[in-house]
């Protein structure tokens, strides 16, 4: 089962004298679990493409679905309940408040739940555990570093379990140590929770952890990897390949 499906999806930006045509007929399926990587050259439109399939902008024309439901077809009342209940998101700013601490950051999202006190400890332990950072819960996000930061992020996007995980860029402010350390647990955590996650990213090393990568250039899908038995290494050389082909993958869009 696709838990998301794009169908001609269409971008463009301007009025009828001066149009931009950004995504140009994007057709995308996601199944459930699977871990996807959107990468492309500078201006190809892969963050674009994410903000449309996330419903954070809208698209111009097409169709997006995700678990069952036409997100194009929604009013912005329900598209707003309907992030807030199956979306998850990391960005690479991370987007805390630093007037909560790590723990109050991540429990955000289950306050519009009816989560007793007693399951909402309880996912939170497990979740800040796995991600390495149950000691630093009662710590404020500027007592704390950007890796930790960043997980903190990983950890609010995962608490409530959504449908797919959109992450945009989230290594782009870390040290190579870091990012490393935040895919790897965003890796696990796909694996152990089955946890779908689409991730835009410049970078080969961050797609290489992915199952899939989907590569876009001129608002259109170029071409396609599957990690399959690959190993990592093996995958990041085929990926940076592509990118070689492609002309070089630079930072933003």
């Amino acid at each position: 089962m696709y838990i998301l499906e794009a169908k001609k999806v269409q971008k463009e930006f301007g009025n009828k004298f001066n149009k931009q045509e950004v995504l140009k007929g994007i057709d995308l399926q996601i199944e459930e679990g699977e871990f996807v990587s959107i990468m492309g050259p500078s201006g190809s439109g892969k963050t674009t493409l994410l903000n449309c399939l996330s419903s954070i902008d809208k698209v111009t024309r097409g169709s997006v679905m995700i678990n069952g439901e036409n997100l194009v077809k929604m009013r912005e009342k329900q598209l707003a309940n309907f992030r807030k209940k199956y979306l998850g998101f990391i960005f690479q700013e991370y987007h805390l408040l630093d007037s909560l601490t790590v723990k109050e950051n991540i429990l955000l999202p289950l306050s519009i739940y009816k989560t007793s006190k007693k399951e909402a400890e309880r996912k939170f332990q497990i979740l800040a555990t796995e991600l390495g950072i149950y000691s630093i819960k009662d710590k404020y996000p500027y007592e704390i570093s950007g890796g930790q930061k960043q997980r903190t992020a990983a950890a609010r996007a995962f608490i409530h379990e959504p449908k797919i995980i959109f992450a945009d860029e989230p290594t782009g402010a870390l040290d190579s140590k870091s990012a490393s350390d935040l895919l790897n647990q965003i890796s696990k955590l796909n694996q152990k929770r089955n946890a779908t996650i689409m991730l835009v990213t410049h970078d080969a090393v961050a797609a290489s952890f992915s199952s899939r990568v989907i590569f876009i250039k001129d608002g259109k899908i170029y071409s396609q990897l599957n990690k399959g038995d690959e190993t990592r290494k093996q995958f990041y050389q085929a990926i940076v390949k592509t990118q070689a082909v492609l002309g070089g993958v630079q930072n933003g869009d």
